[in-house]
């Protein structure tokens, strides 16, 4: 192997499928610089260029193609291979209770699969988790381990893997001025009444889901507030505000008859991110993120 690392080899996966530096170093909670040393290292053990940069674009170039294509099965099959033998040696089997926010998309459908499929002992439970209190059945154990929107800022909790960026787009009902437009830009926003997250979810979770100022500082007017996902697609329905989703969300929950999902142009993609207890992680959530970290290439 000459001394290749294996950090050397999840930096150049993740960076195959982002195809983008900064992104890449999000995904593997490491700078867009380190990201770069560790594939100047890699190409360095190798003798020649995987990837080609440029000011405007990243690609792999056809060594890379051929290196990735031979990486990425063996790559699965150490850590599967890594995964199984810490879940033997902690005893994976009982229940795994996964809480989720909004929808589960085929990432997670994948992962909760992948981990089904590898511990067949280990029922799995999935609860639905309201909109207004992401953290709370964590803290009250009331699941294992839980699937929200971010951004995360809990000391208590460990987040990660991060997986499922997805551009936001903007619910209205058909009778919404903004129904018949392609698209519209985050500073728009101000002509609408934005649907908020009521009660118990932190300020800075609230604010990130429901925006009281646009990218460029106007005041966005604040609409009703809500506990669920579904009380917030009932109000917009019903024409009394407008609510930001992801788009994978929206297309879940299309309404053609009542409600319209117009993408938003200036806003951060919306992120989910896996979380679990800082202190005593169960071994069957710790297990699970490390299906999830393997579902999207990303180390857990």
């Amino acid at each position: 192997m000459s001394g290749i690392e294996i950090r050397e080899l999840e930096s150049f996966l993740v960076l195959a499928q982002e195809l983008h530096f900064g992104r890449a170093g999000e995904r593997l909670y490491i700078s867009q610089s380190r990201v770069s040393q560790l594939l100047r290292s890699l190409e360095s053990r190798i003798g020649a260029p995987l990837v080609e940069r440029t000011s405007r674009r990243v690609r792999l170039t056809p060594l890379g193609e051929s290196f990735l294509a031979g990486l990425r099965p063996a790559y699965d099959t150490l850590r599967a291979t890594v995964d199984e033998a810490r879940a033997a040696a902690r005893g994976v089997g009982g229940k795994l209770r996964i809480g989720f926010q909004g929808t589960i998309d085929d990432c997670l459908g994948e992962a909760i699969a992948r981990f089904g499929d590898r511990y067949p002992d280990c029922a799995i439970d999935i609860v639905e988790i309201p909109l207004c209190d992401p953290f709370g059945p964590l803290r009250r154990q009331e699941v294992d381990c839980a699937v929200v929107l971010l951004p995360v800022a809990e000391d208590d909790l460990v987040l990660g893997p991060v997986f499922s960026r997805q551009p936001q787009t903007l619910a209205v009902s058909v009778r919404h001025p903004f129904a018949a437009r392609e698209s519209l830009s985050a500073e728009e926003l101000a002509d609408c009444r934005l649907i908020g997250i009521a009660g118990g979810a932190p300020e800075y979770w609230r604010h990130a889901q429901a925006p009281g100022l646009t990218p460029g500082g106007c005041p966005v007017p604040a609409g009703p507030s809500v506990n669920t996902l579904q009380e917030g697609l009932s109000l917009t329905a019903t024409n009394r505000g407008a609510m930001l989703l992801c788009r994978s969300t929206a297309e879940y929950h299309g309404r053609r008859d009542s409600i319209t999902f117009v993408p938003v142009r200036g806003l951060p993609d919306s992120e989910l991110g896996l979380v679990r207890p800082r202190l005593h992680p169960s071994a069957q959530a710790e297990a699970f993120a490390g299906a999830v970290g393997e579902t999207i290439g990303t180390p857990s």
